[in-house]
């Protein structure tokens, strides 16, 4: 959904009713892990911590959606359930308009416990990409290091979003980017 005014919470309410009753607007789940035909893999790994108390605080940030922290980007309901099957909508504010999109949690990877957790979440059809992201931290044994993937694998759907491709993919790639920088400041804080 597309608006030039911010979706009252009335309205948010709505969508996420009826989004919860939406498929998927993409087959087969699992589709980030590889790339198919027709769809754009975009991807940003950046390390965010380092040692066993900082992956703790990263699993914790990410399964609260702190990596959606970035200012322009908000997700509802706050602080939903990383499950598999859970709902979200994604508010974002671009250029001169909203956008409010529908995902799905559709699998969850490793555990709080390391030495990766994460999880992904695809598109329905009231979104205007089709795809599905992948959200993880992966805790290097040997350095310890922890990295943060954001990776992508999505076509546009909706006509406004093909017509501005340029735009939202650049859009995708200041996401990933904020996200990473989100997640490293919740870690820290």
């Amino acid at each position: 959904m597309f608006s030039l005014l911010r979706p009252s919470p009335q309205r948010i309410g709505r969508f996420l009713d009826t989004a919860r009753e939406l498929p998927l607007s993409y087959a087969p789940v699992g589709l980030a892990q590889r790339a198919d035909h027709g769809f754009s893999v975009d991807e940003h790994v950046a390390v965010v911590g380092s040692g066993g108390a900082a992956f703790t605080r990263a699993a914790a940030a990410l399964a609260e959606w702190r990596h959606f922290e970035v200012g322009w980007v908000e997700l509802f309901p706050k602080r939903a359930s990383i499950a598999p099957g859970t709902v979200v909508a994604v508010l974002a504010r671009h250029v001169g308009f909203w956008s409010l999109n529908g995902c799905r949690i559709v699998y969850a990877i490793g555990t709080p416990t390391g030495p990766e957790f994460g999880f992904a979440y695809g598109t329905l059809t009231d979104h205007a990409e089709s795809g599905e992201e992948i959200f993880q931290i992966t805790r290097s044994p040997e350095t310890g290091e922890i990295s943060y993937r954001a990776r992508a694998v999505s076509r546009q759907r909706a006509a406004l979003a093909r017509l501005g491709s340029p735009v939202a993919r650049a859009l995708q790639r200041r996401f990933r980017r904020d996200s990473a920088r989100a997640l490293a400041r919740a870690i820290a804080g």
